[in-house]
């Protein structure tokens, strides 16, 4: 990355939720940015915050299932800010059902926004970054990425997806002696308001399975791996709990999930009959970064402190083995 510049950064979903958050981190650092999302009113309400916190703003109303939408949107972006830095993959859509309930309409628009869109967006990265031999690219995975749950069949093959995706660029990527940095992050349940507009069947409202982590704590993550080398990031104790324990015991927790997923993803309030998706279209209104779960959102990861300072912490282990194992001579040899 340009260090003599302030970065140049496309987010996509950047009107709500996750990717509006990571908007308000980067807007931070003075970053120049190009928000993509569907919705003009979030969008509009997004780059009035980029600014007044002191970055540019550029809007991109796009659909992210749109190739050439995405395509001429970093061509945009390019032609207004310059080379492209960082690009965020944040974009995604969901439906709360049992599979067998869902129209296959549904899941192909689940699968062409949350997979696609990535693919898509990465394509258009790749294309700028590439023969000018830098930038990193953020896609934003999930803990469903690596063990999948009831109700979300569409959302979690989408992100095993950008998994195996993810694999099989960066390695193409290392082949070519390339310094353009491909990196995932894995998140845990965020408090977003994707609860209020996602897609349902069920009779109940929809819920976080877990107590979800707020989108700040999301957004530092990503802004972290978009600056750092690391293939993948896990984000929160129940990611590297969801990940660990289908390595170690997939077919029990498929039973742990049968008995505790399908009630645990449903409030007690019931659906209203007005209540709207965003699915196809976007919701009206602007709607921020959080969801309606703030009393029980997480605002830290001591996980994520960990990982950050992994390095740092093994060396200090050793060093202090070291000590350890010198004095133990010390008071052998007297």
């Amino acid at each position: 990355m340009r260090s003599n510049l302030r970065p140049v950064v496309v987010i996509t979903g950047a009107s709500a939720g996750v990717g509006r958050a990571v908007v308000r981190r980067f807007a931070r650092d003075g970053a120049r940015i190009g928000l993509i999302a569907r919705g003009m009113e979030g969008l509009e309400a997004t780059a009035r915050e980029v600014r007044e916190a002191g970055g540019e703003a550029l809007v991109l109303p796009a659909d992210v299932s749109d190739a050439q939408a995405v395509e001429d949107a970093a061509e945009r972006a390019e032609r207004h800010f310059g080379p492209l830095d960082i690009w965020i993959n944040d974009a995604f859509a969901g439906v709360l059902s049992p599979f067998m309930d869902m129209s296959l309409e549904d899941y192909v628009r689940v699968t062409e926004v949350t997979y696609l869109g990535q693919v898509y967006g990465t394509h258009a990265a790749l294309k700028r970054m590439l023969p000018r031999n830098r930038g990193a690219i953020v896609l934003v995975g999930s803990a469903l990425a690596y063990r999948g749950i009831p109700l979300q069949s569409a959302y979690c093959g989408a992100k095993h997806a950008i998994q195996g995706f993810q694999d099989s660029i960066r390695a193409e990527l290392i082949h070519a002696g390339s310094k353009v940095h491909v990196t995932m992050v894995q998140l845990p349940g965020v408090n977003t308001p994707q609860f209020d507009w996602i897609r349902t069947t069920l009779p109940r409202k929809p819920r976080p399975a877990s107590a979800p982590y707020q989108p700040e704590v999301a957004a530092e993550a990503i802004h972290w791996a978009a600056h750092h080398r690391r293939k993948s990031l896990q984000l929160g104790w129940p990611t590297l709990a969801a990940i660990w324990g289908d390595r170690f015991a997939s077919p029990l927790l498929d039973r742990y999930l049968a008995r505790t997923a399908i009630s645990g993803q449903q409030d007690k309030e019931p659906v209203s009959p007005d209540r709207r998706d965003n699915l196809y279209s976007p919701v009206p209104g602007d709607f921020g970064a959080h969801g309606r779960f703030d009393d029980k959102a997480r605002k830290r990861s001591s996980q994520f402190w960990l990982s950050r300072h992994r390095t740092s912490l093994a060396l200090g282990a050793a060093t202090a083995l070291a000590g350890v194992g010198a004095a133990f001579w010390t008071l052998r040899s007297r």
